[in-house]
């Protein structure tokens, strides 16, 4: 007996979003919140080559405080790619594209660098991002996201104290 073979049902689509912020507001801030993932891996991978690196007198202040940094830094990058998804759109995850949407020089080698010279690199990659979180606030206080406002003010308050503790090492 041949048995009649069903259609397969088609699969249910997802509904579209409607998290009460229009798709262009939500693709601006999901933009702005691309650069600002950028910004932050680009500063987790300095702040990590340089931990691996650093030589000198302040060797163990500086590997400890480049750890505790980093570590901090890469939850907080799945917390920034998360809030892009949840907004409906692709976070980037390719070196290719942070470099293309980040604001931070890449150190190819931090071999001819002294600990200063890493304080300093830093310090500049810590305002950087404090700079690209201020913009974010601006973009998602206009299209009332508060929940990436919140996520890059806290964002912005470690990467100012990170800037401070850094620069307090040079003075």
């Amino acid at each position: 007996m041949a048995s009649k073979s069903k259609k397969p049902a088609a699969a249910a689509s997802a509904p579209r979003i409607d998290i009460g912020i229009s798709e262009k507001d939500r693709r601006k801030v999901a933009q702005g919140l691309s650069a600002f993932l950028s910004d932050s891996y680009t500063l987790y991978l300095k702040t990590h080559n340089f931990h691996w690196n650093v030589t000198g007198p302040m060797f163990n202040s500086l590997h400890a405080m480049f750890m505790t940094q980093y570590t901090e830094q890469w939850t907080a990058l799945d917390e920034i790619a998360e809030r892009i998804r949840a907004l409906g759109f692709t976070a980037p995850g390719s070196y290719a594209e942070f470099v293309r949407l980040s604001s931070i020089k890449e150190e190819q080698s931090p071999g001819g660098l002294d600990w200063q010279g890493m304080v300093r690199q830093l310090v500049s990659g810590n305002e950087a991002v404090c700079r690209t979180a201020r913009k974010v606030i601006k973009t998602a206080e206009a299209g009332g996201d508060d929940p990436t406002v919140d996520l890059a003010t806290q964002r912005l308050q470690v990467h100012e104290k990170y800037a401070w503790m850094l620069r307090s090492l040079l003075e």
